[in-house]
């Protein structure tokens, strides 16, 4: 997403509220807080901006993150340097328009995570003298403990509902990464197959029961099906020791490999996608898999 400059029109106002109508680049997060504040001001600032609250800005932070994976799997640094900004804006963006509810503010978010990184790990920070990789783990996940005790204490406080052990799992993570991450949670408390053999069974009744619903052609029956079978593929990456959505990436980034050979062989042989039959396009797959 890219910043929306304020207005020429919006400058003696900003100018009346105390921001500085010459904003120049700064290296200083302060600036960059500025900024935003700037563009979010209701009488000055800009109305794309104005108009914005967490849910219709909450998209384009999930695209940044994307974005900056995508730079850092390219080995692009330019544009890492430029994603990382732009996740930034977002972080401050939110910020921003939690502090006018009068709800926190990028401070705060900048104390919660500071306080945080020295809490779990007082091996660095304090006088734990915890020196190994499993001994930092379970100190870890104590930590982790004792903070979920406390957050459900604030949350008794403020009389919302107990907090499951799935309930902290973000519902918005990417699908395959939720479901890793569910997993992994019930795994915990001893909801889990002991090896993979029983999964690869698991998958099997699964098609078994997508063939059934696609037979019966009832579509809400077909998706349930197939997200379960998704499920259950998930799982057995999981105990095989491969990454899901790791592994997609990698057949994706083969996909388009194997993808665009099809179209420069067609394309240098005079021929195109669309005039291409099915048994020709399949001919030049199986080549393009033999140069992998």
């Amino acid at each position: 997403m890219e910043i929306h400059h304020v207005p020429a029109s919006g400058r003696l106002g900003l100018r009346r509220i105390g921001y500085n109508a010459a904003m120049e680049p700064s290296k200083d997060i302060s600036r960059l807080i500025e900024i935003m504040a700037a563009l979010r001001d209701p009488q000055a600032g800009c109305p794309w901006d104005v108009k914005q609250d967490f849910e219709s800005i909450k998209p384009y932070t999930i695209e940044e993150a994307y974005e900056v994976a995508d730079a850092i799997e390219r080995g692009d640094l330019d544009d890492l340097e430029d994603e990382l900004g732009d996740l930034l804006l977002q972080v401050v963006f939110h910020a921003r328009m939690a502090e006018e509810a009068d709800v926190f503010s990028f401070g705060d978010v900048v104390f919660a995570i500071t306080r945080k990184l020295i809490r779990r790990h007082p091996h660095v920070f304090a006088t734990s003298t915890t020196d190994t990789a499993e001994s930092v783990r379970t100190q870890w996940e104590d930590i982790k403990a004792a903070e979920k005790a406390e957050r459900e204490a604030r949350r008794k406080a403020r009389g919302a509902d107990k907090e499951g052990l799935l309930d902290s799992v973000p519902r918005a993570l990417p699908a395959l990464t939720e479901a890793i991450k569910l997993q992994q949670k019930a795994a915990r408390v001893g909801f889990d197959w002991s090896e993979a053999g029983p999964v690869l069974s698991k998958i099997e009744e699964e098609i078994a029961e997508l063939k059934e619903a696609l037979q019966g052609g009832d579509r809400t029956k077909i998706d349930d099906e197939f997200g379960d079978l998704l499920f259950v593929l998930v799982n057995l990456g999981r105990h095989i020791g491969a990454d899901p959505e790791m592994a997609l990436r990698g057949t994706n980034a083969k996909f388009r490999k194997r993808f665009a050979h099809i179209e420069t062989a067609l394309e240098e042989a005079g021929e195109s996608l669309d005039g291409a039959s099915l048994e020709r396009m399949e001919a030049l797959w199986s080549e393009a898999k033999t140069r992998d």
